[in-house]
């Protein structure tokens, strides 16, 4: 009797440290270490939109039998932007085009993006003799619902084409045509028939419904009634993926949180902010911005960090790729937002790859890649003593 009572209370021991063990698991990760959901305070058919949305981005994996294309670059959204944030070697994009910005001359061999991969049968796409090419890293997906309400009139403001104020720093925004499906912002400040676009890495895209339907025709192949043309004959078919999709992954892409900086209150993170201002990196990359009216609450007129001014900047001749698109010059880039930075290696592999092309290893080297107008804020860097080096970087990787 008794060794039946040991035995019942040690299978009841055993059972309270299974439980007690179960509960001194992996906590939940903080919001602000991570990028992907969604801002505060969804109707419930918003939220209702974001987690279709959701699941169209990250969780439909396409097969040829679904639309995925004869060519193609991934086979899903969510393959290139791992937790919505940045992409990695593996997942970079080639777009090939001219020298110029009299528009592209090889869309009829397939541009602006070579389809790298193809289903069995087929033949990968090859860039066409006579073109130049650049590669392009996927970008973090959070927070461009508020990049996307800038008002057109702001981003005019922080432009300064003539460098009037003798700073060295003279950026411009992108102006280009509208594909039919594209209605202009109500904020919409056009300029001999074209608009100022804020998207991609020289902001070649409108809007996220522009930038939306040329990922599902460029990256997968898909065609929809915004853009029926199949990426491989050339030709008009029918829509692939519904209008409410693309949609759907519209209104997830704008409701998607901006990044949370992090040890906001740290001394030395505190100390490479300022360092940030002294060395003048926030002339380009602007610390705050302002939404206009939106019919999601919590993006309606409100000031955020991005950290970027959506404008094309002369990167000088090491960052020049000999690409263009829209009215950007060869070695013209547009501002990356700097938000989000810290949570890079977290999609990338556990290793950063930085600059349009992912080619640089590190924040510090990325820093000294930098040139033309921001040549200045580079040697400025490169004079800082090892300790302001790392605050700035801390600053940095706080964001």
């Amino acid at each position: 009797m008794k060794k039946a009572l040991l035995i019942v209370l040690f299978l009841l021991g055993f059972v309270v440290v299974i439980q007690s063990c179960s509960k001194l698991g992996p906590a939940a990760p903080k919001d602000e270490d991570l990028l992907d959901g969604p801002v505060e305070g969804l109707t419930n058919e918003q939220s209702r939109r974001f987690l279709a949305g959701d699941v169209a981005f990250n969780d439909e994996v396409f097969t040829p039998e679904t639309g995925l294309g004869t060519v193609f670059v991934a086979t899903s959204c969510g393959s290139c932007h791992a937790g919505d944030g940045k992409g990695h070697p593996f997942t970079t994009l080639t777009r090939f085009g001219q020298i110029d910005e009299t528009g592209n001359k090889f869309l009829h061999q397939g541009g602006p993006q070579l389809q790298n991969r193809a289903i069995p049968g087929y033949m990968p796409e090859q860039i066409p003799f006579g073109a130049t090419f650049s590669k392009f890293t996927p970008p973090a997906n959070t927070g461009l619902g508020f990049l996307e309400l800038v008002s057109d009139a702001d981003i005019l403001a922080m432009a300064d084409p003539n460098d009037n104020d003798n700073d060295g720093i003279s950026g411009i925004p992108n102006y280009g045509n509208l594909p039919d499906y594209v209605v202009p912002f109500a904020h919409a400040i056009e300029k001999t028939g074209k608009y100022i676009h804020r998207f991609g890495k020289k902001a070649a895209a409108y809007s996220l419904l522009h930038q939306t339907v040329n990922a599902y025709n460029q990256d997968i192949g898909i065609t929809s009634s915004y853009d029926p043309v199949d990426v491989y004959t050339r030709l008009a078919i029918d829509p692939e993926i519904s209008t409410q999709t693309v949609n759907d992954v519209v209104f997830y892409l704008q409701a998607l949180k901006a990044p949370i900086q992090r040890q906001q209150n740290d001394p030395e993170v505190q100390n490479g902010r300022m360092i940030f201002d002294r060395i003048n990196c926030s002339t380009c990359h602007k610390p705050t911005l302002k939404t206009g009216a939106s019919s999601i609450t919590a993006l309606s007129n409100v000031t955020f960090q991005p950290y970027t001014d959506l404008l094309l900047h002369d990167m000088g001749p090491g960052l020049d790729d000999g690409y263009t698109e829209g009215t950007a010059k060869t070695f013209e880039w547009r501002t990356p937002a700097l938000w989000g930075l810290g949570l890079s290696t977290n999609s990338q592999g556990g290793q950063y790859h930085l600059m349009h092309d992912g080619r640089a290893k590190s924040i510090e080297e990325a820093i000294q890649l930098h040139g033309g107008e921001s040549t200045g804020s580079r040697n400025k860097f490169i004079q800082l003593s090892t300790l302001e080096k790392n605050a700035l970087i801390k600053f940095l990787k706080s964001l």
